[in-house]
């Protein structure tokens, strides 16, 4: 189990990015979005101004280092909050989670056969992969970094560490729990609904 992957939602996009790009080393991948009512996609290489000129409106910014991949999409929240958390587990930790989530009335949502997302009922939700050949190409690059800690903020640290804990059948400490080489920590003093980022520590 690994935790690769977390999506954030935040109104200031353009400074979110530029931080992952410039203080955290982080690569661009794409951005994906629309001009007019046509879909597409900008690889590293053009510039903000160019699509402006373009009338492009944003749908999400992709950005990876190492086994990490980060979403950032706009929405209406300065400080970025986390919409969902992705992870890959083996095929048996896959079912259970699936099957942990039918026990208690969560909803999983299937997109293309692609991604699979369950909610927690505590205001995120996971993204959840068995295992999949681009998802291990990710995960055993020669410049492997790994996501050590992740704090988020929220009202009841508590009942989000509960939720997280319970779908994926792993003990917590506190508001801590440990996904695969990954300590999720929630804090006090975060919103109701999705947390907020607080911070990372990449290894």
């Amino acid at each position: 189990m690994q935790l690769f992957h977390y999506h954030l939602v935040t109104s200031r996009v353009r400074e979110v990015e530029a931080r992952y790009i410039g203080k955290l080393g982080f690569d661009l991948v794409a951005r994906h979005g629309r001009i007019g009512e046509d879909l597409t996609s900008y690889e590293p290489g053009v510039s903000w101004d160019e699509l402006d000129a373009m009338s492009f409106k944003l749908r999400l910014t992709e950005l990876e280092k190492g086994a990490v991949n980060v979403v950032v999409q706009p929405g209406q929240w300065p400080t970025p909050r986390v919409d969902h958390l992705g992870l890959v587990l083996d095929e048996d930790e896959f079912e259970a989670t699936l099957g942990r989530a039918d026990a208690n009335d969560l909803r999983v949502q299937e997109h293309g056969g692609r991604r699979t997302f369950v909610s927690t009922n505590a205001g995120y939700r996971l993204e959840i992969h068995p295992p999949r050949e681009w998802i291990d190409e990710l995960l055993t690059r020669d410049d492997e970094l790994q996501l050590s800690e992740l704090h988020l903020k929220a009202e009841d640290p508590g009942a989000k560490a509960k939720a997280l804990a319970q779908l994926l059948g792993l003990e917590r400490r506190g508001s801590d729990v440990t996904v695969g080489e990954t300590v999720v920590r929630f804090v006090r003093g975060g919103p109701q609904g999705r947390p907020e980022l607080f911070g990372e520590l990449f290894l």
